[in-house]
């Protein structure tokens, strides 16, 4: 069983992510499942790499908890930014068709769906999980560096797929191999 607990943090992070949509009234409940959200996402890994319980399904719900995660918090955000919130919506959705496109060439080159966990993904995650303190503290100007970090980060996980022969999900940059 407890080889277990990684997926069952990331399984409660898809859990609280959902809950999330229902606490955006209440900025305390709101901010503690936020970094309960967080804090999942970081054991999760920390502990299946630590006692070497990795598994492709641990992957892949990774990348499904990550998703619903962002998506709740975009739905926030919309909100919390009210009318102001059409200048961001652009891109949004290039960043999420450019993923979206990053995951057909994946299933289709290499026949799974695949996230690549380069520190440029790494550091747009850890970016992302600020900005909705950006919005709190009333610095929605930080908000363009996030969207254009997140559009780079993600043309070059599309390089990275165009370019490379086999999948490695671990692969650091468009610049280096495995890591």
């Amino acid at each position: 069983m407890t080889r277990h607990i990684p997926n069952l943090l990331t399984l409660s992070r898809i859990i609280l992510s959902v809950w999330l949509l229902f606490a955006s009234e209440a900025p305390l409940l709101f901010a503690f499942l936020y970094a309960a959200c967080g804090l999942s996402d970081v054991l999760d890994g920390a502990i299946a790499r630590r006692k070497h319980w990795e598994s492709p399904l641990g992957a892949r719900l990774d990348s499904v908890a990550d998703m619903v995660f962002c998506l709740a918090v975009l739905v926030y955000m919309i909100q919390w930014l009210g009318p102001a919130a059409v200048h961001f919506i652009p891109w949004i959705i290039a960043i999420a068709v450019i993923r979206f496109v990053n995951l057909l060439i994946a299933a289709i080159k290499y026949r799974s769906f695949a996230m690549l966990h380069t520190w440029g993904n790494k550091l747009t995650g850890a970016v992302l999980f600020t900005a909705p303190l950006f919005l709190l503290l009333n610095w929605q100007v930080l908000l363009w560096p996030v969207c254009i970090l997140a559009v780079l980060t993600a043309v070059e996980e599309t390089a990275i797929h165009l370019t490379s022969s086999k999948l490695d999900v671990n692969r650091r940059s468009l610049y280096t191999g495995r890591r």
